[in-house]
């Protein structure tokens, strides 16, 4: 077999980048909401005051607007904070800000550029604004959070003290955006001893088709720390599974996919496997992705129509080759393609194209080798399929023959599909026909994960540009 070339990973390109912390149950979109709504209530104050107050808003005021969100984005979740304590934390935040502000106004004389009327009505409207948009938000947040659809399903394994305070916490509090299904322990109810009324789901052993019959998407492990071979029969039991790990307590036994502390209803629980895309991240990945897919469409939108034509006139059948693929969660999508083959399969046996592969056009030959087959999963990413970057997407039938032989195979999926990925710019591009190519592809899909972020991004983006016209792997 080939030997695989070893991994360079993103962290040595990107080094430094530290991920924000996970989710605690809510949306992406609710969370977004969270970070933003302090930043905008201080930019929006000042500059509506510049405009009411002075009749004009100067570069001065929009500079000074741009400083203060520096400063302060992102914000910090409240809703789980008193009322008392959101308003000494708000107003402290906003003195220290504030002050800042105002010291090296003075000490500049910069703050002569300033309207004093502007500033004075500023610094009292800001936090009245803050107090105000945060009860509304806190009264809001229920209606918003069903709004946002069905919630993701959780379930606790380890029915204990520590399970049993992060079960509490869960079904306790209206902002938690979680549904708790219940435990899975291999003790019955008698032996665990507990005393609220939690459904106890199952034994340890049904927990990875528990996971995948009900489709639950969060697990926390509140096993005690002596477990650790136990432990791991678990982790490799839900390698096979799209499901959320996290555990609790703190400790750190396998190889993190996004890895970080967090608290959930004021229980510390330990991401084991998670999607880099949570709260700001996500907004930030998918804005990219938006923007991106417009611009290019917008560019090439000449190319497609010549490249559609040149399809048609090439050999007889459609245009557009259809075929399913795993998306976000392992669920199915369809991905669309410029056809560059006689036959369109999609069947439960799909043999990969391999060089002088028969069934390839002539100009599917140069279309694939050029990556052009691609350019209308641009359409997928508008459609929210798929994104510009991530890991490729593999046929079905492809994907339920290798998640049985390489261990992790499905964790790629907690990230939508892209068009092109960190593996594809490292040499994992083409044809895998042996076990050990495509576990070099899998390595690098995980290896981006792990490090994700908006400048690996653009990297990839670029390096793919520059492989297109020399890349000699795609059949």
């Amino acid at each position: 077999m080939a030997d695989s070339p070893p991994i360079l990973g993103a962290a040595t390109w990107f080094a430094g980048h530290v991920p924000l912390a996970a989710g605690r149950g809510r949306s992406q979109v609710f969370r977004v909401i969270e970070a933003a709504i302090d930043p905008c209530i201080w930019v929006l104050t000042l500059w509506a005051l510049a405009i009411y107050l002075t009749g004009r808003l100067s570069s001065a005021y929009l500079i000074l607007g741009m400083l203060v969100f520096s400063l302060s984005f992102p914000g910090a979740s409240k809703l789980h904070v008193s009322a008392l304590r959101i308003i000494f934390n708000m107003c402290f935040n906003w003195a220290w800000i504030a002050g800042l502000l105002l010291l090296i106004g003075f000490g500049t004389a910069y703050i002569h550029v300033f309207s004093i009327r502007v500033i004075g009505h500023w610094l009292w409207l800001v936090p009245l604004s803050q107090v105000l948009a945060h009860m509304a938000l806190r009264r809001a947040a229920p209606h918003l959070i069903r709004l946002q659809g069905a919630l993701p399903q959780a379930v606790i394994v380890g029915m204990n003290p520590q399970g049993e305070a992060l079960a509490r916490g869960i079904t306790g509090s209206e902002y938690t955006g979680i549904q708790l299904l219940g435990f899975i322990d291999d003790r019955g109810e008698k032996r665990c001893g507990k005393q609220e009324k939690f459904k106890l789901l199952g034994k340890i052993d049904e927990l990875p088709e528990y996971v995948k019959r009900n489709r639950v998407q969060l697990i926390y492990l509140s096993l005690p720390m002596t477990s650790r071979p136990r432990i791991l029969q678990v982790l490799d039991g839900l390698k096979d599974t799209t499901a959320s790990i996290y555990f609790v307590p703190d400790m750190f036994i396998t190889d993190l996919i996004q890895g970080r502390s967090d608290a959930v209803c004021g229980v510390t629980v330990i991401s084991v496997c998670d999607t880099p895309f949570r709260g700001y991240n996500g907004f930030l990945k998918r804005l990219s992705d938006v923007l991106l897919s417009l611009l290019i469409l917008l560019l090439i939108a000449p190319l497609l129509l010549l490249i559609s034509v040149l399809v048609k006139l090439d050999s007889p059948g459609p245009v557009f080759f259809k075929q399913r693929r795993y998306g976000l969660d392992g669920e199915e999508i369809v991905v669309y393609k410029f056809r560059s083959m006689v036959v369109s399969e999609d069947g439960d046996q799909i043999v990969q194209a391999r060089k002088n592969d028969a069934r390839v056009t002539r100009l599917g030959t140069f279309l694939r080798r050029t990556s052009l087959d691609e350019l209308p999963q641009f359409l997928n990413v508008l459609q929210g399929r798929m994104s510009v970057v991530g890991p490729r997407p593999h046929a079905v039938s492809h994907n339920e023959l290798y998640r049985t032989l390489i261990k992790g195979y499905m964790v790629r999926h907690k990230v939508r599909p892209g068009i092109t990925g960190w593996a594809q710019v490292n040499g994992q591009r083409g044809e895998t026909d042996t076990l050990d190519k495509m576990q070099a592809r899998i390595d690098f899909d995980l290896d981006y994960l792990r490090n994700w972020s908006l400048q690996l991004d653009f990297y990839i983006i670029l390096k793919t540009i520059r492989l297109v016209f020399k890349d000699s792997t795609a059949y």
